[in-house]
């Protein structure tokens, strides 16, 4: 084996052996705050449909079933930027690393976010929401595989937990800024303009948690910059060490991974190829459920009688949930296996979402939303985490990206296919659509996926 294999298989089992103190949870609230951001800009589509189609720019839905003047093609936009992200541009990350593509992503999509506040018709909402896609869907994978590399594998879970738990504390911000904004129009100019511009505020942020960021070390020792690498897991081990008041345990060296250069065909490879089709199909599927309802949310409650601004209301107490799904997994993160979590929470989704579809009380559709909420979240958390875990580091972000790209193609169709379920057969039809869907999801994720819990990334890509 080379030296420099050697090396870079020493810094993985060093970072793997370090105890979860203060300075590597202070790495991964970084992070997090940057998903805080993305999150944001990525959910409040719900949120302000309403708003757009009382003001006449989008309609509830399309003359056609890929019309572009309704909420069904305001949504896609977005998606069709994420699919070409996520699809395309997955590779920065492995060539350029994961801190730079990180920062520009953010800057790149909360500028776009800023320009689309201004827009006033369909096309420019459009043009705009899908260039934010384009950022929003680079970051999202950037941050999974920064993440997932330099948290240590008995601390992946509860950091993936963590980091979600923070991020999805943009929807219940984004809810009740909707609620208090949206119906109104504060110095004259409309409420659902002012929720996304206060979403487009994380750019400021995003040089000083740039300066606070090292670079992977694991990508760093990938890529032959071993001196860096060392340096940075030096100081980090200085710090751990000074905080737990104890010497460092020894390193526990793993298997070196066969994949060692950034190429499309090592994903077609086994044991890759198995896990590539998996997720696959487990994407296209798992978008259905989930952002079947949190984009639809607010106007499925219309549809089943239920006024915009009581709407609103319900989906700002439903939104309260949205931390608390990866709140929970911070507890169960590192227990249980990441496919089994998935499954089970899949099946929960299906019976709250028929629940939902029947009842129009208040406590019921509360009761219902936040199961479905808690379900799809803490489904989030795993599979972000579990898509990261079963590619080796030359080729994690394309892979991850590949692969959640499939999500991004799915959600654009998903969009047009809720709205044509719920103009013909009604918010029933809808949660039929999305139960089938979810029952895909279980199938496919309890057959074919490995165990990942508490196993050290190199070891998974032997």
């Amino acid at each position: 084996m080379a030296l420099s294999t050697l090396e870079a298989v020493r810094i993985s089992a060093r970072l793997d052996r370090l105890p979860a103190t203060r300075s590597v949870w202070r790495l991964i609230t970084l992070l997090s705050l940057g998903l805080f951001f993305e999150l944001y800009d990525l959910l409040f589509t719900a949120y302000v449909a309403p708003a757009l189609v009382a003001g006449g720019i989008l309609t509830p839905t399309t003359p056609g079933l890929f019309g572009t003047t309704g909420v069904a093609g305001f949504i896609a936009a977005l998606f069709f930027g994420l699919f070409l992200a996520t699809l395309i541009c997955g590779f920065l990350a492995d060539r350029y690393g994961r801190r730079t593509i990180f920062t520009y992503s953010l800057l790149w999509y909360t500028g776009a976010t800023l320009i689309m506040a201004f827009q006033r018709t369909a096309f420019g909402l459009n043009l705009w929401r899908f260039m934010a896609g384009l950022g929003i869907g680079v970051e999202i994978v950037t941050i999974g595989t920064y993440i997932t590399e330099l948290a240590p594998k008995h601390l992946r879970g509860r950091a993936f937990a963590f980091s979600q738990t923070i991020g999805f504390s943009a929807v219940p911000v984004v809810a009740f800024l909707s609620y208090l904004l949206v119906p109104s129009a504060p110095l004259g100019f409309d409420g659902w303009r002012w929720v996304v511009l206060l979403g487009a505020h994380g750019a400021v942020f995003v040089w000083w948690i740039r300066r606070q960021l090292p670079e992977s070390p694991r990508w760093l020792a990938q890529q032959g910059r071993l001196d860096e690498a060392n340096r940075i897991v030096s100081e980090l081990e200085k710090r751990v060490e000074a905080e737990s008041g104890r010497p460092l345990p020894d390193p526990v060296d793993a298997s070196p991974q066969r994949v060692h250069r950034a190429s499309f065909l090592n994903m077609w490879v086994q044991p890759y190829r198995n896990r590539t089709l998996m997720l696959v199909v487990f994407h296209i599927f798992q978008t259905v459920g989930y952002y079947g309802f949190a984009n639809w949310v607010p106007t499925l409650l219309v549809r089943q009688g239920i006024t915009m601004t009581s709407s609103l209301l319900y989906t700002s107490v439903i939104a309260l949930a949205a931390p608390i799904g990866p709140l929970i997994g911070f507890f169960i993160a590192d227990r249980f296996e990441r496919k089994t979590v998935i499954v089970t929470m899949a099946g929960f989704n299906i019976v709250c979402g028929l629940i939902f579809s029947q009842v129009t009380a208040g406590l019921w559709v509360i009761l219902m939303g936040l199961g479905l909420t808690l379900a799809g979240n803490i489904i989030s958390y795993n599979f972000h985490l579990y898509q990261q875990e079963l590619f080796p580091t030359g080729i994690r972000s394309m892979a991850a990206g590949f692969v959640y790209s499939w999500s991004r193609l799915s959600a654009i169709f998903n969009a047009f296919i809720i709205a044509f379920f719920l103009q013909r057969f009604g918010v029933t039809g809808v949660f039929i659509f999305i139960g089938a869907a979810m029952a895909v999801v279980m199938i496919t994720i309890g057959l074919m996926g490995p165990r990942t819990k508490g196993i050290a990334l190199e070891t998974l890509s032997r």
